[in-house]
């Protein structure tokens, strides 16, 4: 009985070029294959979509939570690389791979990559899986032809005429081959674009991280909010300007961290971060007085003169109060902090109040 092992991680890709191996004559038996790390989490929807498109076929989950590193492979002095990181990624999740298909006896290994999608070359792609000791073992059914054949192929177990020859930028033609397989092309859960290394501005954000001696998961949670500054070398202030943003942020506030927050107008949750004990009574203020003003800022309060703000450490159940004044631009922010937010990246300089 021939077995193939499907990474999956719910894009169209994946479940198309799952589909394809599931549909060929030569095989008679498909597992599923899913990665998570602090990069792409499991959507919860990813089990419902594997119960409607892959009713009684075996799914499986791994964490990569304590590689983030290798996957986000920032060297020491190096600045932040899609490419490499993908490259990293890739070698990574096919090595555990490897190791659960010889264990569950699988024959082959399927994955949904797209001949240079990221930077990914043939020859990149030839000398991960050599790398790995699994040459020809590895099927990319979704630019199949234009690669060196593989076992399944030399086999007759997938048929190479079923196969695709897609590149990078072939998103229409996915499409239509994932109707011609009765997939739907909607993606729901924004699979396609679940891994955060890929957000424009996240990598500078984590290369910036790493320059830090130590720092958690946690540390690395703060990254995903759209506003996030940080003023060297250990102050991080946070922002979370919606109510979904306000309930992931709850969860990630420790005993020592600062909350600042508008008592009188809508506005930001506010979570400040640093080594509070090392820091003098004066440069506290400082740094109280930078993270309120930039929470008014981003605020219903932004066009006033001063605006009443309060804020408590976690630990302590006195909150104080100060007025604050707004910022005018995220450049004049950027004076003060390392500004790297997701919505500066594509809109203009001047900030849009809520």
């Amino acid at each position: 009985m021939v077995s193939a092992l499907c990474l999956f991680s719910g894009s169209l890709a994946g479940r198309v070029a799952a589909r394809l191996v599931e549909r060929s004559p030569g095989v008679d038996k498909v597992s599923l294959l899913h990665f998570r790390s602090p990069f792409f989490e499991e959507n919860t929807q990813l089990r419902e979509l594997v119960k409607q498109e892959w009713p009684g076929v075996s799914f499986r989950t791994q964490s990569l939570k304590k590689d983030y590193r290798r996957l986000a492979n920032i060297p020491p002095g190096y600045h932040f690389s899609i490419t490499r990181s993908c490259l990293s990624c890739r070698t990574l999740m096919l090595s555990r791979a490897i190791r659960y298909m010889e264990r569950i006896k699988a024959d082959f290994i399927v994955t949904g990559e797209i001949l240079g999608c990221h930077g990914l070359s043939e020859v990149e792609m030839e000398r991960i899986t050599e790398t790995l000791g699994a040459q020809g073992r590895v099927v990319r059914p979704l630019s199949a032809r234009l690669l060196p054949i593989s076992l399944a192929e030399r086999e007759g177990w997938v048929g190479r005429d079923s196969l695709g020859d897609l590149q990078d930028g072939d998103q229409d033609r996915l499409a239509q081959l994932a109707a011609r397989l009765d997939l739907s092309a909607e993606d729901p859960m924004g699979a396609d674009r679940r891994c955060k290394l890929t957000v424009p501005g996240f990598g500078v954000r984590l290369e910036n991280l790493f320059e830090e001696d130590g720092f958690t998961l946690n540390a690395l949670k703060l990254l995903e909010f759209e506003f996030y500054y940080k003023q060297a070398p250990d102050i991080k202030i946070v922002l979370a300007t919606d109510e979904e943003q306000k309930r992931a942020l709850q969860t990630l506030f420790l005993p020592q961290d600062l909350r600042v927050y508008l008592p009188t107008h809508p506005g930001p949750m506010t979570l400040v971060r640093t080594d509070w004990e090392c820091k003098s009574s004066a440069r506290i203020r400082e740094i109280i007085t930078l993270a309120s003003r930039i929470t008014v800022t981003h605020s219903g309060a932004a066009h006033l003169a001063s605006v009443q703000v309060n804020y408590r450490f976690e630990n302590d159940d006195a909150t104080s109060q100060l007025h604050a004044l707004p910022f005018h631009s995220t450049d004049e922010i950027a004076n003060h902090c390392f500004v790297c937010n997701f919505a500066a990246l594509f809109s203009p300089k001047k900030i849009s109040v809520a």
